[in-house]
């Protein structure tokens, strides 16, 4: 298991330090001869050092740490410097500028709120410094002055640090978030494009042998025009017809450019209620309100993409003995949401974090037709959520904009 690149790189960062000060502590105790409080210095270094094995031993199995235990982290740092500084000099001491390495830390590993905090800490530690300071002189002249001045320039330091770091890290994870994004739909695109051209030559396979069995039929239908299973097969023999030549005519549409126009909601409620007791005669689509007086943008694959997701909410239903699916509309500023609820057993955690992104294996075919009906209002700027109903079964809620 790996432990959080944040909170890793830090104690790598702390060990380092205690190494550091450990050694800078004996030098220029021994080596520069400084009279320094040596065992103080030490027993600060050594709880440091415990403190630092805690954390190790803390975080090696966490693969994600929260912003609180970074910023915890950061704290003990600035304390333990802080101590180490007032024992050693205060605000006189050439290394009081370390105090901005916890603020760079937090500006690339935390948000603005706790880069924030991290910034207001350690301009409160140097300023306990400045205040704790004892008098100090040279050649004749007062150099209070010039430790306010320091002190005046830590503070702008700390504060421009902050801003630009946290504004450059705030840029990059906003790009990086795009570019994932930007990925992802590039994938679905591939793999809509393989399914697209799989598509395309299992219709253009099947035209031939479809055309034959039409041919076929119509001669048994003159022969025995009164047999049952001829009469039978009539309908699904127009169905196969009436499916091809559909295909035929959003493929044209499609390389010509021609598929987006604009309806009215009515209209697509009395579409997809048309289509919904065409295709599941069984199943019982509710109304919950009206449809609303306005516009939305549509294309020939709008349709599908709605009844991939009522064909889904039958099967769930089928799988709990249920026959009803409820429909309600909802107007959220320029916004039109269709909200479709089974009463099945709603949705899994793994299915609610697959659907709708990637192709998901499953015996009943979930996964593909919503990432197809996801990929669909998305090219009509519009939006696909999935979740569950706290009663029972699963809503879609289909978004699209008012035109």
């Amino acid at each position: 298991m790996q432990t959080d690149p944040a909170i890793s790189r830090l104690l790598i960062l702390r060990s380092a330090a205690i190494a550091v000060q450990f050694v800078a502590v004996i030098a220029v105790y021994f080596l520069f001869e400084y009279q320094i409080p040596l065992l103080p210095l030490l027993a600060v270094i050594c709880i440091e050092a415990i403190f630092q094995l805690l954390s190790i031993l803390a975080y090696r199995n966490v693969t994600k740490a929260r912003p609180a235990a970074v910023l915890m982290q950061l704290t003990a740092d600035l304390l333990f410097l802080t101590i180490l500084l007032s024992l050693s000099g205060g605000a006189t001491n050439a290394f009081v500028s370390l105090l901005l390495l916890p603020i760079m830390i937090a500006a690339v590993t935390v948000n603005a709120k706790g880069l924030a905090y991290t910034a207001v800490l350690a301009i409160a530690a140097y300023s306990f410094l400045l205040i704790k300071m004892p008098e100090h002189t040279m050649h004749q002249m007062q150099m209070t002055h010039h430790f306010i001045g320091m002190w005046i320039n830590f503070v702008i330091s700390a504060i421009v640090i902050a801003f630009v770091i946290g504004t450059l890290n705030s840029t990059l994870r906003a790009r990086e978030a795009t570019i994932s994004r930007t990925r992802e739909q590039q994938l679905r695109h591939e793999q809509l494009l393989t399914l697209d051209g799989a598509a395309a030559q299992v219709t253009h396979q099947l035209a031939t042998p479809i055309a034959n069995l039409q041919l076929l039929f119509e001669e048994l239908q003159e022969q025995q025009a009164d047999d049952p299973i001829v009469q039978e097969m009539a309908k699904p023999l127009a169905q196969c017809k009436e499916q091809l030549a559909h295909f035929r005519s959003l493929s044209n549409a499609l390389r010509t450019g021609e598929t987006q126009q604009v309806i009215s909601a009515k209209t697509l409620q009395n579409t997809i209620q048309d289509a919904m007791t065409l295709h599941f005669p069984e199943q019982s689509l509710q109304w919950l309100n009206d449809a609303p007086d306005c516009s939305i943008l549509s294309d020939a694959m709008l349709l599908p993409a709605i009844l991939n997701l009522l064909q889904n909410a039958v099967s769930a239903n089928n799988h709990n003995q249920q026959h009803n699916i409820e429909a309600k509309w909802q107007i959220d500023e320029q916004i039109l949401s269709l909200s479709l609820r089974d009463f099945g057993q709603g949705f899994s955690e793994q299915q609610m974090a697959s659907l709708g992104g990637q192709l998901m294996p499953s015996s009943d075919g979930m996964g593909m037709a919503v990432m197809l009906s996801n990929v669909t209002l998305e090219r009509l700027n519009g939006s696909l959520t999935l979740s569950n109903h706290p009663q029972q079964g699963a809503i879609a809620m289909v978004s699209l904009k008012i035109v």
